[in-house]
C-alpha cells in the first residue's frame, strides 16, 4: 500500500476537488478502512454544493474538511489502531454513524473510523445493499419510538416525501407488519417506485391535501377524513407536517429535518393526534437495521439510481438537484 490516496474536498459552493492527499493512521480506539463505494445523503450533497446550510443558522465552513460530507461507506479494514481486536484486516464493513463533518469523511480511498462506528457486513451482498445503511438506522430510530406508543403494526401508515428515507421507511412499515402503507410524493417516478417497494397506494401531495379535513369540521368529519393511523414525515416542510397532522388519528413522526414551525392548535388537540420530534442514532438501530437488510425485507439498492466515479462527483449532485436520481453511489477507485 502507497503512503497516498484520492480525497474529494468541497471547496466552496459548487467547486469540488479530487487530489492525492496522505492515506491517514488509525490511533488507539479506531479502523482504517479502505472504502468500496459510497452513496450519497443527498441533503448533505445539496446544501454543501449550494452554500446553504443543512441546519438552520449553522455556519458552513469552506473548504470543507476534506471527504466530507460522505458517511455512507462499505469497505474492507484494511488496519487497525492500538487497543482494537476486532474485525480483523480484511473483514467488510459499513458504516452505522455518521461521525461528524469536524473530521475527514468517507469520499476517499480510505477513511478512519472509531471501531464502535462498523457493523460487519456480508460478503455476498452487493455494495448498494448495504452502503446506505447509516440513512437505514436513522430511520430505524423512528420506528422504535413510534413502538415506544405501540408500534406501526395492524396500522394505516402513511410516507410523506420518497426520496431514500421515505422509500426506505415505507419498507420498514411493511416489514413491522402495517396493515396498509400510503406513499404520498409530488414526483410520478418516486410514487412509481415506492410502489414497486411494497406501498399498497401512492398519492400526490396535492391529492391528500384536497382530501384533508377543514378547521372548522366537526369532530366525526373529521375522523372520516382521517387517513392514516400513523404519519412519518420524510420532507422536512411545514405545509406537508400540517397535512399530516391534519389527515393522521395517532400521531404523526417526524423524520425530516424541520427548518419552519408547524402549528399545533386546537383543532389538533381535538383530533387526539401527537406530534413526535426526532430521538438520537445508536448501534442497536443499526443492527435492527442490517438484520432486515440481510432478511431481504429492506431493499437499498433500488434507491442508487446512478453510479458514477468519485471524480465525478459534481454530476451526480447535479443529478440529485434535477431529481434524476434519487441516490448516487460512487466508487473512489474507478
Amino acid at each position: 500500500m502507497t503512503d497516498q490516496m484520492m480525497s474529494l474536498q468541497i471547496l466552496a459552493p459548487g467547486e469540488v476537488t479530487w487530489s492525492a492527499v496522505p492515506i491517514p493512521t488509525p490511533g488507539p480506539g479506531q479502523i482504517l478502512v479502505r472504502i468500496e463505494g459510497i452513496s450519497t445523503c443527498p441533503h448533505w450533497d445539496l446544501h454543501l454544493m449550494s452554500g446553504e446550510p443543512m441546519f438552520p443558522g449553522r455556519p458552513i465552513p469552506y473548504p470543507y474538511p476534506p471527504g466530507q460530507p460522505g458517511h455512507e461507506a462499505v469497505g474492507v479494514v484494511a488496519a487497525l489502531g492500538t487497543g482494537v481486536s476486532g474485525p480483523a484486516v480484511g473483514t467488510r464493513v459499513a458504516a452505522w454513524r455518521d461521525q461528524g463533518h469536524a473530521r475527514p469523511g468517507c469520499y476517499a480511498q480510505y477513511n478512519i473510523f472509531e471501531a464502535d462506528h462498523l457493523l460487519e457486513v456480508p460478503t455476498d451482498l452487493p455494495l448498494a445493499a448495504l452502503a446506505s445503511l447509516e440513512l437505514a438506522m436513522c430511520i430505524q430510530v423512528t420506528f422504535d419510538q413510534l413502538d415506544e406508543i405501540g408500534g406501526v403494526a395492524g396500522q394505516r401508515v402513511g410516507i410523506s416525501g420518497l426520496g431514500p428515507a421515505g422509500q426506505i421507511a415505507l419498507q420498514m412499515a411493511r416489514a413491522y407488519g402495517a396493515r396498509e402503507v400510503i406513499a404520498i410524493d409530488p414526483v410520478v417516478e418516486r410514487r412509481e417506485l415506492a410502489l414497486s417497494l411494497g406501498a399498497h397506494t401512492a398519492l400526490s401531495a396535492d391529492e391528500l391535501a384536497a382530501s384533508a379535513p377543514a378547521w372548522d369540521d366537526d369532530a366525526a368529519t373529521i375522523r372520516a377524513k382521517q387517513r392514516f393511523d400513523i404519519a412519518i414525515d420524510c420532507t422536512g416542510l411545514a405545509p406537508a407536517v400540517q397535512v399530516l397532522l391534519a389527515t393522521t388519528r395517532k400521531a404523526v413522526a417526524l423524520f425530516g429535518v424541520l427548518r419552519d414551525p408547524v402549528e399545533f392548535g386546537f383543532f389538533h388537540w381535538r383530533s387526539g393526534v401527537m406530534l413526535l420530534g426526532y430521538d438520537s442514532h445508536n448501534r442497536a438501530a443499526a443492527e435492527r437495521a442490517l438484520k432486515l437488510v440481510v432478511e431481504r425485507k429492506l431493499r437499498l439498492e433500488p434507491l442508487i439510481t446512478h453510479q458514477l466515479p468519485m471524480s465525478r462527483y459534481a454530476e451526480g449532485v447535479e443529478l440529485l438537484r434535477t431529481k434524476q436520481a434519487i441516490k448516487v453511489a460512487f466508487s473512489p477507485w474507478a
